[in-house]
């Protein structure tokens, strides 16, 4: 299938330039309130965690800050435990996810761990429901020396800014009907690039470091979060996303060499989530719940082989 002739924007057989992403982004429409679903959720909790504003989208800086949330009693030595959600704003349960973990869970781990949370890193994402940040680049690619996505320099920056080792790693993610449906075709014409359409996977399933899979922690958190919601089975070919399984519900990335988010932490426990909302068996809550226990059980995992 020739996904990129069937988009609306560019010209068959060439890659996008400025023009095409000038369009692309013209095109793009807020959906959603950042300030009302993240940053009025967020701000109340400056009495539980610290709040860092760590900078702002260049695109519109008063509309656009970013924040962060850390462990306030900070303990020298302890192990740091890093929660990112909305790399990909439209992903919303991990953005969600995250912010409710910190306002139900997250203080119940901090006599274990120095807590850094990152709920929403791709804020124009989130309001315009896009995999994408305005320059048309894919933050959860972008994880790299020099980066050209700016929300995910900023928070690669303020990260390293704590001067810590990162324990463990959990990114919040979201797989949706429209990475088929609008994303990959966008791919496949901004890059000139034939990009296969795979079956969506029906239930929540976890990416791991093809480098560092720590396999028992993803098992611990699939079977953790199979009492939320329902973990997502392989398709005819034993993949799934055109991966495949490294066990149920588990498939691996080099997540430094594609520049994904877990790997610029140089995480000793680091994974990816993946919610399907467009599930029906699951609903918003569901979705957000299953991010939760991921994060919860995860931590807890990690929490019982340090004392091991």
């Amino acid at each position: 299938m020739n996904l990129s002739s069937d988009y609306p924007i560019g010209t068959p057989g060439q890659k996008w330039g400025g023009k095409e992403r000038a369009q692309w982004l013209a095109a793009q429409v807020v959906q959603r309130s950042y300030q009302e679903e993240v940053l009025a959720k967020l701000l109340p909790l400056e009495r539980k965690f610290k709040l860092h504003h760590y900078g702002a989208l260049s695109f519109d800086q008063d509309r656009y800050p970013l924040w962060a949330a850390t462990t306030r009693q900070w303990q020298d030595g302890a192990p740091v435990a890093l929660i990112t959600g909305g790399v990909h704003g439209y992903e919303t349960s991990g953005v969600q996810g995250a912010l409710r973990f910190l306002q139900t869970s997250a203080t119940d781990f901090e006599d274990r761990f120095n807590l850094i949370v990152t709920p929403c890193i791709s804020p124009w994402g989130y309001e315009t429901i896009n995999r994408w940040n305005p320059g048309a680049i894919d933050p959860n690619r972008s994880f790299v020396t020099n980066s050209d996505a700016e929300e995910s320099a900023a928070v690669m920056r303020f990260v390293r800014s704590r001067n810590t080792k990162i324990t463990v790693h959990i990114d919040l993610h979201e797989t949706t009907d429209t990475d088929n449906s609008e994303f990959r075709p966008a791919l496949s014409a901004r890059d000139n690039v034939e990009h296969a359409i795979w079956d969506i996977p029906d239930g929540f399933y976890l990416v791991g470091d093809t480098d560092n899979p720590v396999a028992e922690f993803q098992a611990h958190i699939i079977e953790a979060v199979s009492q939320v919601t329902h973990i997502a089975p392989a398709d005819e070919h034993g993949k799934i996303i055109g991966e495949p399984i490294e066990q149920h519900g588990v498939i691996n990335y080099a997540t430094k060499a594609l520049g994904l988010c877990t790997g610029f932490s140089d995480c000793l426990y680091g994974t990816t989530t993946e919610v399907y909302p467009d599930s029906p068996l699951v609903d918003d809550e569901n979705c957000i719940l299953a991010q939760v226990a991921a994060v919860t059980s995860g931590l807890e995992y990690v929490a019982g082989k340090l004392v091991d």
